[in-house]
C-alpha cells in the first residue's frame, strides 16, 4: 500500500506500507544477513526483502545493459525484477508493488544511456510503484536519481568503494586509504533525509544544482534530464510553487521556467489595444507590482488615461520576459537570481528571442525602454526605441522621463477606458492559462470584469442573474473557477475528471477517479464530472496521468461541489 506524502516534479516522499511494517522513501536499503528488509547476498547472488517479501534478483543466466537484450521481468510477491536493458514496453504485473533493477551499476558511466534508462523504468513502473535501481547510487548522486523518479537506494556502491579506501560525501569522492565503508552508508542516510526535506518544501530541483556540480558526469547528466527529458518531466511539474533560487547556469534550464518560456511563445497574446511598449527592468520583491520600485513606475505610468494604451513588459532571468498581467503568477512570483549586472550569454539569447517573438506577434507602434545599463540587451530589436534612464531607474529625473516619452508615444492615439482595459488583459492572463479558446468562452460580450490587480472577478447575466465565472489572487497565482466557469471548460472537454458515481464530500481521492484529462498539471484547475453532469471544481493535487494510476491520496482538492 504506497501514500505519496509530498511531491517535487518527478521526486517524491512516499511511505510503503504492509502488515504492520512502514518503509518512508527515499530510502537506503542495506546488506544485511537477516530482517525484514535489505539486501542478503548469498553464493548464489542477491535477495531483496522489503517489509517481510523476499525476491531472488541474479538469475542464473545473467544479461547486461549493452547486450541489446532486454528480458522479460520475474515477479515474485509484490515485487518485479526488471533487468536492463528496458524497452519501455514491458508489461509489470497488477499486483506487483515494487520494481528492482539489479543491474543499474552498468550504467554509471553512461549518462545519457543512464537518462534514458531511469525515464523508461519509471514509465513502466508507472505512479503507483516503487523504484529500486541497484549498485548506481551514491551521496552525490542520489538527489538527481530521486528527482528522476527513484524511489529507493542500495549500499552496494558504497561499500565497494569504501573498501577501496574512497570516501564518499555529497561533493564529490575522495581517496582516503582507510576503510570508509561505514562513513559512505552514513552519508547515504543523511542524503536521504535531505532529499526528502527538500522534496517536501517543493525544491528537489535546487538540491539537485547544488549536488551536480560534484562531477563533471553530474553535470553532464542533469543538462541530458534537461534536453531530452523534458516531457517527463515537466509531466510532473506544477503550475504553481513556492519561492525558488536561480543560482546555477543548470537552473536557467529548469523545466517550470522552459515550459513558461514555451508557453509565452506559444500561446501568449498581448491585450488588442495597447499600442505602446515599455520595457522594465525586474526587482528583488515578488511579485514585482508590490515592490518599492515599481509602485514608483507606477505612478510615473498612471498619471493619465494614455495608460491604458501602454503594455508593461518586465525584462528579467531566467524567464526571459514577464508581461505585468502576469507577474502574479508562477514561476514570475517566485523566483531569485543573483543580480550582479552581468548577463550570461545563454540569458540574453533568451531575452532577445522573445522580445523579438513578443514584437513579431503583437506589432507595438512605439516602445519606450526603461532599463537603464541594461539596454544594450534590446540594443537593435526595435526600431525608434526612446530611452529614458538617467542613471538611476527611480531618480526624479528617470521618472519625469519615463512619464513624459509615455505621454508622447501615446499623443493622437484614441485611449480606451479601463473597464474594457481590464477586460483584455484579464484575456491575455486566461489566454496563458487555459488558451485562446478558453479565454474567449469566459469573456464573451455578456461578461464583465471586475476588481482591481491582481484582484479580479468575471461575472456573466445568465438567465437575468449576475453569476460569477471565476477569480483571479495573487495567494492562487492563476485564476480560479467557479462553479458556471467550470462547466464552460466541461462543455469544451477541457480539464475534465470523470469520476465513479458517488456524492463527494470533500476531497476527490484518486481511487474514486475513473478517467482524467492526461494534460492536466498539479496546480491546474480541474473540473469533476460524472456521467456527463457537473459534480465539482478545484485545484489538481497530481497530474491527470497519475490520477488515473494511482489508488490513495488526494486527486483534486475540491473547491466547489454539487
Amino acid at each position: 500500500m504506497l501514500d505519496v506524502i509530498s511531491r517535487s516534479q518527478r521526486g517524491r516522499v512516499c511511505e510503503y506500507r504492509k502488515g504492520d511494517g512502514m518503509v518512508r522513501t527515499p530510502a537506503v536499503l542495506r546488506t544485511v544477513t537477516e530482517g525484514p528488509t535489505g539486501i542478503v547476498q548469498n553464493g548464489c547472488g542477491r535477495t531483496v526483502r522489503i517489509l517481510g517479501s523476499e525476491i531472488d534478483v541474479d538469475p542464473a543466466i545473467l544479461t547486461t545493459a549493452s547486450s541489446g537484450m532486454s528480458v522479460q521481468p520475474m515477479s515474485k510477491d509484490g515485487m518485479t525484477v526488471l533487468r536492463l536493458p528496458v524497452t519501455g514496453t514491458e508489461i509489470v504485473p497488477a499486483d506487483s508493488e515494487i520494481v528492482i533493477v539489479p543491474n543499474a551499476f552498468e550504467i554509471r558511466g553512461d549518462f545519457r544511456r543512464m537518462v534514458d534508462q531511469v525515464m523508461k523504468v519509471r514509465k513502466v513502473a508507472g505512479f503507483s510503484r516503487l523504484v529500486l535501481m541497484m549498485g548506481i547510487a551514491e551521496p552525490a548522486n542520489m538527489a538527481l536519481l530521486s528527482y528522476m523518479g527513484v524511489d529507493l537506494f542500495d549500499d552496494g556502491y558504497a561499500i565497494a568503494a569504501g573498501l577501496n579506501g574512497m570516501s564518499l560525501i555529497p561533493e564529490g569522492t575522495v581517496s582516503t586509504g582507510d576503510d570508509m565503508t561505514q562513513s559512505n552508508i552514513d552519508e547515504m542516510e543523511r542524503e536521504a533525509a535531505k532529499i526528502a526535506t527538500f522534496t517536501s518544501a517543493g525544491r528537489l530541483r535546487e538540491l539537485v544544482d547544488q549536488r551536480s556540480f560534484s562531477s563533471a558526469g553530474e553535470v553532464a547528466a542533469l543538462r541530458i534530464f534537461d534536453m531530452d527529458g523534458y516531457l517527463y518531466q515537466e509531466e510532473c511539474c506544477s503550475t504553481v510553487g513556492t519561492r525558488f533560487s536561480c543560482n546555477t547556469v543548470q537552473a536557467l534550464r529548469r523545466p517550470d521556467v522552459r515550459r513558461y518560456q514555451e508557453t509565452i511563445s506559444e500561446r501568449y497574446v498581448k491585450p488588442k489595444h495597447k499600442r505602446v511598449l515599455l520595457l522594465l527592468p525586474c526587482s528583488a520583491k515578488k511579485p514585482y507590482h508590490i515592490s518599492k520600485t515599481h509602485k514608483l513606475f507606477s505612478m510615473a505610468i498612471h498619471t493619465a488615461q494614455h495608460d491604458t494604451l501602454v503594455h508593461e513588459v518586465i525584462v528579467t532571468s531566467p524567464l526571459g520576459i514577464v508581461p505585468r498581467e502576469l507577474d502574479a503568477c508562477y514561476p514570475a512570483n517566485s523566483y531569485d537570481i543573483p543580480v550582479t549586472g552581468e548577463w550570461k550569454p545563454e540569458e540574453k539569447a533568451t531575452i532577445r528571442r522573445m522580445l523579438t517573438e513578443l514584437q513579431e506577434k503583437n506589432h507595438y507602434e512605439k516602445v519606450v525602454c526603461h532599463l537603464g545599463e541594461d539596454a544594450e540587451l534590446v540594443e537593435g530589436i526595435f526600431d525608434d526605441m526612446v530611452e529614458t534612464v538617467v542613471g538611476d531607474s527611480v531618480s526624479p529625473a528617470s521618472l519625469d522621463n519615463l512619464d513624459k516619452a509615455l505621454r508622447e508615444a501615446t499623443k493622437g492615439m484614441q485611449t480606451v477606458n479601463w473597464d474594457t482595459d481590464r477586460k483584455e488583459t484579464l484575456r491575455s492572463l486566461l489566454t496563458f492559462q487555459f488558451g485562446a479558446d478558453v479565454a474567449d468562452a469566459l469573456l464573451d460580450e455578456k461578461t464583465v470584469a471586475m476588481g482591481k490587480f491582481p484582484y479580479w472577478k468575471v461575472f456573466r447575466n445568465i438567465d437575468g442573474k449576475k453569476v460569477q465565472l471565476g477569480m483571479m489572487s495573487a495567494e492562487r497565482s492563476m485564476f480560479s473557477l467557479a462553479p458556471d466557469g467550470a462547466k464552460i471548460l466541461m462543455g469544451m472537454g477541457k480539464n475534465i475528471v470523470e469520476i465513479m458515481d458517488f456524492e463527494l464530500k470533500g476531497s476527490l481521492f484518486a481511487v474514486g477517479v475513473i478517467k482524467a484529462d492526461h494534460s492536466i498539471r498539479i496546480g491546474d484547475e480541474a473540473v469533476i464530472v460524472c456521467n456527463g453532469e457537473f459534480r465539482g471544481v478545484g485545484v489538481a493535487m497530481m497530474c491527470g496521468e497519475e490520477m488515473e494510476q494511482m489508488k490513495r491520496g488526494v486527486a483534486v482538492k475540491v473547491r466547489h461541489k454539487v
